[in-house]
């Protein structure tokens, strides 16, 4: 998710997070295959705002970083 810019969308490919952290990211709706849209990062670059199905969601950088995604 570092690479995505404010504006842009990805597919969720895997979670690569260990229990708890893992479960609780796809509880938030972070499955294999969804749509996400990063609207903005923090100034200091943490913490970022995606949309995913529908909702806003707030993630620490480094809970993002363990959401891999794909074009």
């Amino acid at each position: 998710m570092d690479d995505l810019g404010a504006g842009e969308s990805a597919i969720v490919y895997d979670v690569t997070a260990k229990p708890p952290l893992g479960r609780r990211l796809l509880e938030m709706g972070l499955t294999t295959g969804v749509n996400l849209s990063l609207i903005r990062r923090a100034p200091s670059g943490d913490p970022v705002e995606i949309v995913v199905r529908g909702y806003h969601l707030t993630l620490r950088r480094s809970e993002a970083r363990s959401v891999l995604l794909r074009g």
